[in-house]
C-alpha cells in the first residue's frame, strides 16, 4: 500500500485528487476489520453467520484498493528514479517508520510482561532468554500482525522494478493474474496455508493493475463515466452478495480462512467497488476533515498498538465474554472499538506530523 505523500498532479497535469479519498476509505475498512471481536464463523444461527459476513465483506475491498491505488501513483516514479534510488528513498519514508513502531510494539509488549511480573506472573521466556524472545516475537509481528502488508507492498514493488520493461505487456499481467488466482483455488484446496503470509505473490497483480491504470487513465475513465449509476451500483450489490455467499459457502464447508482477501468473488467485488469509488470522485469534505495524504501511513501504523496494547486497557477490566454475546452486541463493541482505535490513531499521526520526528509517520 502506498505510503507517501503525493501530489494530485503529474507531469501530465492531470487531477488525481481522488486518490486521497479512496486511501482513506480504504483505510477506515482495514481498521474496521482489525477491530473484530469473535473468531469466524462463531455463531450457532445460520442468519447471525450471514449478519457476520455481511458486516466482514462491506469493507472487504479495502486491501486490494490499496494495492490499486498504489501502483497508480508509482507509475510515473518507476520512470522518474532508478530502481536503486526509489527503494532507497522507500526505505527512508517506509521502513524506518514501519522498523520504529515494531519495535515500540515489543517494548510496550515487554513492559507488559514486567507489569504482570511484579504481580506474581511468571516472565517467561523474557526471564531466560531476551535474545531469543525478542527475535521470535519480531518474526511473529512482521510475519503475522498487519504490519506484513508493508513489507509484502515492498516486495511486490521489487518484482515490478525486476520486470520493469514488461511492465505494460498484457502477458506479463496475465502471469501476474494467474498467481492471484492460485491463491484463490488454494483456499479450497489447502495446498499451502492460507494465510496472509504465504500470499506473498498474491498482490503483486493488483499492484500491476494500478500501474496500468495510470497509463491509460483517460481510456478507463471514459468506460467509468459512460456506465450509469444504477448498473454500478448494481454491479457493486450484486458483487457484493456474491462475495458474503461465497464466505458464508466456506465457512459452511469448514474452511477457516472463509474471509481471505482472494477469494474469487471479493476480488471482482473489490475491482467493482474501485470502480464505483472512481466515479464518486474526490470527496473533498473527507479529505479536509480526515487529511488522508497527512495521517494514512501514520494511522496504519499506530492503529496496530492501539489495538494490540490499547484497547485491552479499556476492555479487560469490563469482563465481557465476547463469545457468549449476540452478533448485535458484538457488532456494537465493533463499532466501538474501530472508533477508538481509529480516532486515537488519527490524532497521534497528526500531532506527530506536525512535530520534528514526523518521520515515524512517514511524512
Amino acid at each position: 500500500m502506498d505510503t507517501e505523500p503525493i501530489k494530485v498532479t503529474t507531469p501530465k497535469t492531470k487531477n488525481f485528487s481522488f486518490v486521497d479519498s479512496i486511501r482513506c476509505i480504504s483505510m477506515i475498512g482495514i481498521v474496521l476489520e482489525h477491530c473484530g471481536v469473535v473468531p469466524p464463523n462463531h455463531y450457532s444461527r445460520q442468519f447471525e453467520n450471514i449478519v457476520e459476513s455481511s458486516i466482514i465483506q462491506s469493507f472487504k475491498f479495502s486491501t486490494i484498493a490499496f494495492f490499486l491505488i498504489g501502483g497508480f501513483l508509482i507509475n510515473h516514479k518507476f520512470d522518474e528514479y532508478t530502481p536503486f534510488q526509489y527503494l532507497k528513498n522507500r526505505f527512508k519514508k517506509t521502513i524506518k517508520p514501519w522498523l520504529f513502531w515494531i519495535f515500540m510494539l515489543i517494548m510496550l509488549s515487554v513492559l507488559d510482561r514486567y507489569i504482570a511480573h511484579s504481580r506474581g506472573s511468571e516472565m517467561g521466556l523474557i526471564g531466560s532468554n531476551f535474545f531469543l524472545y525478542f527475535v521470535e516475537t519480531f518474526t511473529r509481528i512482521v510475519l503475522i500482525s498487519p504490519y506484513w502488508f508493508i513489507l509484502n507492498f515492498l516486495i511486490c514493488i521489487t518484482i515490478l522494478l525486476l520486470f520493469k520493461k514488461h511492465l505494460y505487456n498484457l502477458w506479463f499481467g496475465l502471469v501476474l493474474a494467474l498467481f492471484s488466482l492460485f491463491y484463490s483455488v488454494n483456499i479450497y484446496q489447502g495446498w499451502i496455508a492460507t494465510t496472509h503470509t504465504t500470499a506473498i505473490f498474491g498482490f503483486v497483480f493488483y499492484l500491476w493493475l494500478g500501474v496500468y491504470f495510470n497509463e491509460y487513465y483517460d481510456k478507463i475513465m471514459n468506460i467509468i463515466k459512460a456506465t450509469s449509476w444504477f448498473m454500478i451500483l448494481l454491479l457493486a450489490l450484486a458483487t457484493f452478495w456474491i462475495a458474503v455467499g461465497e464466505s458464508t459457502y466456506l465457512n459452511s464447508i469448514g474452511i477457516k480462512d472463509a474471509y481471505n482477501t482472494l477469494r474469487f468473488s471479493n476480488i471482482i467485488y473489490s475491482l467493482v467497488m474501485f470502480a464505483l469509488l472512481l466515479k464518486v470522485g474526490s470527496l473533498n469534505w473527507l479529505q479536509r476533515n480526515l487529511r488522508p495524504r497527512e495521517t494514512t501511513f501514520g494511522i496504519y501504523l499506530i492503529h496496530v498498538i492501539i489495538i494490540d496494547r490499547g484497547l485491552p486497557l479499556i476492555f479487560q477490566p469490563l469482563k465481557l465474554n465476547f463469545l457468549e454475546l449476540s452478533i448485535w452486541q458484538n457488532t456494537g463493541i465493533l463499532l466501538i472499538r474501530f472508533l477508538v482505535t481509529y480516532m486515537l490513531s488519527f490524532f497521534l499521526a497528526r500531532a506527530i506530523g506536525k512535530t520534528k520526528v514526523k518521520w515515524m509517520v512517514g511524512n
